[in-house]
């Protein structure tokens, strides 16, 4: 059953669960707009017949094993705003994460430029002057730092300043600290204590300004997953 911190007739703000999908997918898994459609149904007091099927509008995404908060348009009005909100950079995402081992800095701000290889789902960190590189930038902050099993873990809270592919990930293994239980990215720096196939990453937290009311909004969910689990 789908976690839903808020919903009104515009937007519905629910917590992705770890290894779902953020929108419609090809598979008969379950997945985050269908679960959603279903949601919407259910609250619906008036018979589904002949009915079209609620507008759930994809604003951002999630990778598959990464859990946390996220906003969907039930209107396309909704959708075209916080679309907007997302283009100009108004839709602030601040995730955690547990890095394996800590970076030289304490508080940073990385700057790079990716390339994505969409055939195999890959991304790299490459000269800003190779084709199709596109500027990635985000801010963290290391909040915690413990010795497990000898190797160094540190809990990391993230801004995330542009939505490349994979740039979380990507930037933080290409700049030593990869995150725990990536084994895209940084297979060869991960902790037995911690070996599970859950991705230490969570997307903590969303700000943004309601497409109705121009209020500004925070929603937020506790980190779940065995690994924050662990060590939380």
């Amino acid at each position: 059953m789908l976690q839903i911190l808020y919903e009104d007739p515009h937007i519905i703000v629910p917590v992705k669960p770890v290894g779902m999908e953020a929108q419609s997918s090809h598979s008969f898994a379950p997945d985050m707009v269908s679960e959603l459609r279903k949601h919407i149904n259910k609250l619906s007091t008036t018979s589904s017949t002949g009915r079209a099927e609620p507008y759930v509008g994809v604003i951002h995404r999630l990778d598959k094993p990464v859990g946390g908060v996220m906003v969907y348009a039930k209107t396309q009005k909704a959708a075209a705003a916080l679309s907007k909100q997302v283009r100009e950079g108004n839709l602030k995402k601040t995730y955690c994460a547990i890095l394996c081992g800590k970076p030289v800095d304490s508080m940073g701000k990385y700057t790079d430029f990716l390339r994505k290889d969409g055939k195999n789902n890959y991304s790299q960190i490459v000269d800003k002057s190779v084709d199709e590189s596109k500027r990635a930038e985000l801010s963290y902050k290391i909040l915690e730092t413990r010795i497990v099993d000898g190797q160094e873990l540190s809990l990391a809270e993230i801004q995330l300043h542009t939505g490349r592919h994979h740039q979380i990930r990507v930037q933080f293994a290409g700049h030593g600290t990869p995150l725990l239980g990536d084994t895209k990215y940084g297979k060869n720096r991960q902790n037995k204590t911690f070996q599970s196939n859950s991705l230490a990453l969570w997307s903590m937290e969303l700000t943004f300004f309601h497409p109705e009311t121009g209020e500004a909004v925070t929603f937020s969910a506790k980190p779940e997953g065995q690994s924050f689990k662990k060590f939380l």
